[in-house]
């Protein structure tokens, strides 16, 4: 699935399995089923490709959808613009390591992530991090940065018990009473809260949200608590406090409830692995995936709606592939100087949109379903992971636990988290062998990210740097073994304030369209216990459809509403 020498000539890659005898017959690998939409397939001379269902984008929600359906027979092509598939699950390679570029981790709520690890043979791999926690650092006196554990009892940094002596180390005793204020402050029984950053400064003051709050809002979502819808990211907390009277009796409720399933867990080995294995049953299933070509305009074919008879899809495909820089950032693939785009025109009865936002949204706005792209959409924040190999031994006590968020303001410091991803993952430290991999993240929103313009060789600086502050232990350029940057310039917060009426009317557009579907972290929510059930809702009402061509669209679908909580 990853080898350059198996594209044709529109710049794609040729259909897995036809290496090796030919392409998997539609209904061969689904027990000999005929294919579903075989009496509504798409065939036309003036197109390119023809096949049952057409997915734009192989992030992890693209992935997912193209192998529900094909698991039933259906024929599915997939384009993807980058060089890679996986989205933000990827890989990096760095000093011999093969490293996550992107999400190290899933949330096991819900226990989708987990079956779908199940049923792809990793089960055994699933490792759980450290569990001694991360850290906080903040501005101290002058130009000094205090830090200190962050708070076990808490959701989003909001203190369960407000006057405990791990959250009065980062607040002192004035803040604490400030926020203890909060059980004797009668709770509001009508109307609900909507922003989770006036919630806080309202029920427990600033010390609170600034220094708790605010850090995990900017490492999670990339967002200023003000701007973030407390049902998304805390589904039950307004219940929850109408029930107990505070807050922090909410929260208390909340984590006591969820302690047994808000657990975090990654896999041996890295979460790209994951990307391997869904490639591998791409390949079986006989799933076409073209990297290199960039979708840029979608049409109804046919009268539209019940008189469709289908979707185009027409792409910008290279002649020759686009590769990863050699400096390991993978996810912005580099076009080669002489090569020379061609259109490359893929009819099907059935579209899947699973690509990000913006690439998304102006494909929905060309295909003319009668929505209209608003203007009052969130613009996409800007961000970039910077990995680190260290040989550092002073590292080897991991000083700050498993790694370090950062409260604005804080001087002398350009990132706003790190992650110490071997003394997080002990799989990493064993296979590091005396190395220590840091990940470092940079870019809030409604900011320009602060590496933009920047070469390679100034962001290892910098981070670098960022490292050894954070951490609290002197790093220099001789300790450096290797560095690589990672992009992600269309990040999304499906947890803002106003998105999920946004969600629900392009939800409501497509409910009455038939073969459309959009999914991904843009529409599902931050984290793949979001983003996988939402892309497998999605295939399933294709694969509806497809078994049964008459049924009328499903206009009772589900939008996610509550499915965000920030796991990577």
């Amino acid at each position: 699935m990853t080898d350059p020498e198996s594209r044709d000539a529109t710049g794609g890659r040729v259909a897995p399995g036809e290496g090796s005898g030919g392409r998997v017959a539609p209904g061969e690998a689904s027990g000999g089923r005929v294919a579903p939409g075989e009496a509504g397939r798409v065939s036309r001379p003036d197109a390119d490709v023809t096949a049952d269902v057409i997915v734009v984008g192989a992030g992890i929600a693209g992935l997912v959808a193209a192998l529900e359906c094909a698991k039933v027979g259906l024929r599915v092509t997939v384009l993807e613009r980058r060089a890679s598939i996986g989205g933000c699950v990827g890989r990096i390679e760095l000093d011999g390591l093969s490293l996550d570029s992107g999400a190290e981790s899933f949330a096991t709520r819900g226990g989708t992530v987990a079956e779908l690890v199940e049923s792809l043979g990793l089960s055994d791999a699933v490792e759980s991090p450290n569990a001694a926690g991360a850290w906080l650092v903040w501005p101290g006196s002058g130009r000094r940065l205090d830090a200190a554990p962050l708070p076990r009892t808490g959701m989003l940094g909001i203190p369960a018990n407000p006057l405990g002596d791990d959250v009065r180390r980062i607040i002192g005793w004035r803040g604490a009473w400030r926020a203890y204020a909060d059980r004797l402050m009668p709770i509001l029984t009508i109307g609900r809260a909507h922003s989770l950053g006036k919630l806080v400064r309202s029920r427990m003051g600033d010390a609170v949200l600034e220094r708790l709050v605010t850090p995990i809002s900017a490492g999670v979502y990339s967002t200023n608590p003000d701007d973030l819808d407390l049902d998304v990211v805390a589904p039950g907390l307004n219940e929850a406090m109408t029930r107990t009277g505070s807050l922090s009796g909410g929260v208390g409720q909340l984590v006591e409830e969820r302690r047994a399933g808000g657990a975090v867990q990654g896999l041996r080995g890295g979460m790209h692995t994951l990307v391997d294995a869904l490639a591998a049953q791409l390949e079986r299933f006989g799933v076409d995936v073209r990297t290199g070509p960039e979708a840029t305009d979608l049409e109804r074919l046919g009268g539209g709606g019940a008189a469709s008879t289908g979707w185009r899809v027409r792409a910008t495909a290279l002649a020759a592939p686009a590769e990863p820089s050699a400096t390991g950032e993978v996810l912005v693939a580099g076009e080669p100087v002489d090569a020379e785009p061609r259109e490359l025109v893929l009819d099907a009865p059935y579209v899947i949109l699973a690509a990000p936002a913006d690439a998304s949204r102006r494909l929905l706005d060309q295909a003319a379903l009668g929505w209209s792209d608003a203007a009052d959409w969130p613009r996409a924040a800007s961000v970039e992971l910077v990995t680190l190999v260290l040989d550092a031994p002073a590292l080897d006590a991991a000083p700050r636990g498993t790694g370090v968020l950062v409260a604005a303001g804080t001087p002398g410091v350009t990132a706003k988290a790190l992650t110490h991803s071997t003394a997080k993952w002990s799989w990493l430290a064993e296979l590091a062998a005396g190395r220590h991999v840091v990940r470092l993240s940079y870019g809030r929103a409604g900011e320009a990210n602060p590496l933009d313009g920047r070469t390679d060789d100034e962001v290892a600086e910098l981070a670098l740097a960022d490292a050894g502050a954070l951490l609290g232990t002197p790093l220099d350029a001789s300790m450096l073994l290797a560095s690589g940057r990672s992009a992600w310039r269309d990040a999304l917060s499906q947890a803002t304030i106003g998105q999920r009426d946004r969600v629900r009317a392009l939800e409501d557009v497509l409910a009455a369209e038939p073969g459309i579907e959009a999914t991904g972290s843009w529409v599902a929510g931050t984290g793949l216990a979001s983003v996988i059930p939402h892309a497998l809702e999605a295939a399933r009402r294709i694969r509806h459809l497809a078994v049964n061509p008459g049924d009328a669209p499903d206009t009772a679908r589900e939008t996610p509403r509550d499915r965000s909580t920030g796991d990577a």
